[in-house]
């Protein structure tokens, strides 16, 4: 094994915190990589990781040589890619929300990889807090506001939400026209998959921003499921605009408050700060910024 390829599993060995999982990434028997591992500590003379039965660390001559040879193998990508004109090339993982990949992602997904035809894209579902480092992700895209992170934002825009409910549950329980005529109506309850509690409704009343949480006979924590019991007279829900255009349009759900609408949510995408971007997520990022941007005008 050349040096070239210990440094990027050895990369692998860091990031994923396992002899293991790093072999299984790399399509290697465990033993070549810790063979691997043991020879580049015997070439630099330094102990480079941590072992104990549970998980693999860098000590901090590891975690400096990890640092160094991000750079490294950033470069030779970048080298190797700019010449000759060749194109990025190579996996590219991304994990985002389903709904909003299906929306905004997917049905533009086969242009991207005509540009790129060398690039095998591979993305996981979910709006949990992922490690990107650790499980290996080269971006994830997410909605809502983003807690504090080590991990650098781009953002890509706002999503407009929309109150609505069915019209049998309007017919049944009113339509409110103020704030305070939602006591006695319900909500469908969204529990966040990050803090396990109920998302409130939010209103922009006179510059302000006011939260009400509605008593709710249901609670869900997918998306889809949300609007499925609204559909079904369930209670009052809050989304973003795009993923109820057919509702809206043939009646299914119907807009209240509209008055006092609901604060916007921010589109970000995320990556690594500590990882140089490679040239396959440059233009993943370049791209999919455009792309979202021109799918929420229209």
């Amino acid at each position: 094994m050349d040096r070239i390829d210990a440094m990027r599993l050895f990369t692998r060995v860091v990031e994923q915190r396992s002899f293991t999982q790093a072999a299984q990434a790399q399509g290697l028997p465990r033993s070549t990589v810790t063979d691997a591992i043991k020879q580049l500590e015997s070439r630099l003379n330094v102990r480079l990781l941590q072992r104990t039965t549970r998980h693999v660390s860098p000590t901090l001559d590891g975690e400096a040589y990890y640092q160094r040879c991000l750079s490294i193998l950033a470069e030779i990508e970048d080298a190797e890619t700019a010449f000759a004109g060749a194109k990025p090339q190579g996996m590219l993982r991304v994990d985002v929300h389903g709904t909003l990949a299906r929306h905004f992602l997917l049905p533009g997904l086969s242009d991207f990889l005509a540009l790129y035809p060398d690039i095998e894209f591979h993305m996981s579902e979910g709006d949990r807090l992922v490690d990107p480092v650790r499980e290996g992700i080269d971006c994830v895209v997410r909605v809502g506001r983003l807690k504090d992170s080590d991990m650098v934002a781009r953002r890509l825009g706002e999503l407009p939400e929309v109150t609505c409910a069915a019209p049998g549950y309007l017919q049944r329980l009113g339509t409110p026209a103020s704030i305070q005529q939602l006591a006695g109506h319900r909500m469908v309850g969204f529990r966040s998959s990050q803090t396990g509690t109920l998302l409130p409704l939010e209103f922009a009343v006179e510059g302000e921003v006011q939260q009400l949480t509605l008593p709710a006979s249901v609670v869900v924590s997918g998306a889809e499921s949300l609007v499925e019991a609204a559909r079904r007279g369930l209670g009052i829900i809050q989304v973003p605009r795009y993923h109820l255009r057919t509702d809206l349009a043939n009646g299914t759900l119907v807009p209240i408050l509209p008055q006092f609408p609901s604060p916007p949510l921010p589109v970000s995408l995320l990556y690594p700060r500590n990882r140089q971007l490679s040239p396959r997520v440059r233009v993943f990022i370049d791209w999919f910024s455009q792309e979202f941007t021109r799918r929420n005008q229209a």
